[in-house]
Order: structure tokens, then sequence, then C-alpha cells
């Protein structure tokens, strides 16, 4: 073969795995927008719907939005099941389909898991009367992660218009184990629109795997954001419920270096009064949590993070704050390991790439 016809060959060759590969998702890389009014119109022209996106999405999922079924739930017995527990029993394990649960107003009382083995199930309330999923575990009675309302052990999960409640009492300090979560989210690939969590101490426990929340409501006490997810939040409002002398936000459980995992907070709002609040304390040595463009009160201690008392660990912490403004983003008392993020250090956390965004993130589903 001549020298001429090698290149030609190494060309089309290279043209052919161009054409053939996957694109690399560049809608992951479009950094979310410094204007929090352009976020909306950032998302939407990011998160495209599935028929657009068929190319770049994880398959199993394609499949799955292709073979989509609605059931209903309502608490006045006229949908196809009563209660959300009902409604998830009757999937079946190995579920290969887009399973929709509508949900219709009122309080639905009940403790429900979903396992690992029933994959993308999405919970929808209704929006014009958001549906309550209330229970009052503990963690005296089955654990502070076993305690939550909802557990979600499964991937490609997704929630709409929902409200996620434990109606446990708030710990007093004198009686033990008296942790309480709303939710806890341990499958991988998972997205939550326009969904509030309420609770005291340990409300949220994002526990594992990706994660996406837009347009939520957590409030809480002590620790009321912790696990060792890799979420992004988008215009979330985290509530610092006062009473307490401390408040603790989130308690992120990253332990070693080599794990992708940790939480970012984009055009968040930090609420609440009082000064008590820091906005992480380091339940892991290699604990990770920044906040982006977010807007604090002055419920933010001006210190605002905690090693948990290890001092040890403050070299290995990732703490980090990015153009913040409100009373309670002022750097000039912080930590001293808290990192006033570059324009660099900032990006790989205000982008969908952070959490693999293009393979499975869809917009909400609208019925």
């Amino acid at each position: 073969m001549s020298r001429q016809n090698t290149i030609f060959a190494i060309e089309t060759i290279v043209l052919t795995i161009l054409i053939f590969i996957p694109r690399v998702f560049s809608d992951d890389l479009v950094p979310i927008p410094a204007d929090k009014s352009q976020l909306n119109s950032w998302f939407d022209a990011n998160v495209k719907p599935l028929d657009t996106r068929k190319g770049t999405l994880d398959p199993a999922l394609v499949a799955a939005e292709a073979n989509k079924t609605i059931i209903k739930v309502r608490v006045d017995g006229s949908g196809d099941f009563k209660t959300l527990t009902e409604a998830i029993n009757s999937i079946p394990a190995g579920n290969t389909r887009r399973v929709i649960i509508w949900i219709g107003g009122g309080n639905y009382t009940e403790k429900v898991k979903i396992e690992r083995s029933k994959p993308f199930i999405t919970l929808y309330g209704d929006p014009k009367n958001v549906p309550n999923l209330i229970f009052h575990g503990t963690a005296k009675e089955y654990n502070t992660v076993e305690s939550a309302t909802l557990i979600v052990e499964s991937e490609y999960f997704s929630a709409v218009n929902i409200n996620f409640v434990n109606s446990a009492p708030r710990p007093d300090g004198k009686r033990e184990l008296a942790q309480a979560a709303a939710l806890r989210t341990g499958g991988d690939k998972a997205s939550l629109y326009n969904c509030k969590m309420f609770g005291f101490q340990d409300t949220f426990c994002d526990d594992s795997g990706k994660h996406f929340f837009k347009d939520c409501y957590i409030e809480g006490t002590v620790d009321f954001i912790f696990g060792n997810g890799k979420s992004l939040y988008l215009n979330t409002e985290l509530h610092v419920i006062p009473g307490d002398p401390m408040a603790m936000i989130t308690a992120h459980a990253r332990g070693e270096a080599n794990i992708d995992s940790g939480y970012s907070f984009v055009h968040c709002m930090v609420t609440g009064t009082g000064k008590t609040a820091y906005l992480g304390r380091a339940w892991k040595p290699f604990s990770r949590v920044v906040f982006l463009y977010t807007d604090m009160t002055d419920v933010v201690h001006p210190e605002g993070w905690s090693d948990n008392g290890k001092p040890e660990n403050d070299k290995s912490i990732y703490y980090g704050e990015y153009n913040c403004k409100g009373a309670g983003a002022a750097m000039d008392r912080r930590v001293g390991y808290v990192k006033k993020l570059s324009d660099a250090e900032a990006k790989p956390f205000i982008s969908l790439a952070y959490i693999e965004g293009s393979k499975w993130l869809l917009p909400p589903v609208a019925l």
C-alpha cells in the first residue's frame, strides 16, 4: 500500500470512529449561568425531552420510557389503589418500563420502600393539590437511614410535586435516637422536581449515587442533608428551623479521597435567622460540599463550616464557596480550610457534567 493510500485509510478509520462514537455529552459542559433569571431557560436548553436525545441517553432508560404506564393512587379510593404501598407492590421485580404513579391530593400515612429491583419509578403528585407522604419513624425504632418515610434504593427514580414528611417529634436532647428522616435516596440517577422535605434532625439522607434536585425545599435542624451522594441542587431552599443553639445544614460522608461524591448547591437559598447554622460539618474526613451563587441569610454562622472537632481532617475536607451573596455569605470570618473558589475551581460544580446528566436526566414528567 502506498503512503498516500495508508494516510487515506487511517483518515477513513478515524472519521468512521468519530461518526459512530456517541456524542461526547457537550450539553453537560454548558455552565449554569451566573444570572439566576436565566436558570430555567438554561435548563430547558440543556435537559431536553427524550425524543431529541435518544442517541445520548442510557439505552435502558430509552427503552423504559418508550413503554411507560400510569397507575393512579387516590386516598379516597377512586384510583387504582388507595395507598402508595399497594401501588409499589403491584410493580414486578425486575421492572423495565417507566411506571408513573399519579398521586392525588391528601395525606398518605405510610412508610414506603422502593426496592433496588424496581427501577424506573416516578412519583407524580397532583400539582393543584400536592400530596403529603407522612410517617413518624425514628432512629430508635429503625436506625437513622431506615427511619425515612420513603426509602428509594432503585435506579432512575423521579419525584415531582410531592411533600415528604417525618412527623416524629423534634429531638429534645433527652430522648435517645430521636433522629427521623423524611426521605432517603440510595439509588443512582434520581431526580426530584418541586418536592419538599419536612423534618428536624437528619431530614434528608442523600445517601449514594448521582442525584439532581430542582425547585425543592428542605428544612431541618441538625445534619438535615446527610450521606455520601453526588448531587446537584438547583434553586432549592434550605431552611434552618430556629430554636437550637447550633444547626448543621449538611453532613457529607465522603470517607476516602478516591470516592466520587459531594454536594453542589447552585442558585440555592439558605434561610432562617440567628447566626446558628453551619453550612456543613465533616461527617467523614473527605467531606465535600460547595455553595455557588447562593443567597444566604444571617442564619449562617460567620465561621461557616465545622470540621466536627477533628482538625486533623482540615487538609482533606473540601468545602468551597463561590460568588454567594446575602448577610450570611461574608467570607472574612470563615474557617481557614474553606476555599474561596476561583473560576477554574468552581467550573466542575456548575454544569450537568458533575452528575453526568446528559446520560440520564430528563425534564419532569407533566400529566
